[in-house]
């Protein structure tokens, strides 16, 4: 179970929409909670990916590897 407390602007949107569509309270808030959660853990899995691929990335290499690369004395 959860509680949650709202301003008195949203809750009067939201009793607003409840009364015009008929539907409850706890339809909308869990449809937006669901929503939000979606795209929070899409963009935690993107940051996690681009992170990974940041580690995996070697940003620079030593003057013995540039000379054995291209072959340098």
């Amino acid at each position: 179970m959860l509680a949650v407390r709202l301003n008195k602007e949203t809750e009067d949107r939201l009793n607003k929409l409840c009364e015009k569509t008929h539907k409850s309270k706890s339809y909308y808030v869990k449809k937006a909670l669901n929503k939000m959660l979606e795209e929070e853990e899409d963009l935690a899995d993107a940051l996690a990916s681009y992170e990974a691929h940041l580690r995996s990335q070697k940003t620079a290499i030593s003057l013995d590897e540039m000379k054995a690369k291209y072959d340098l004395a």
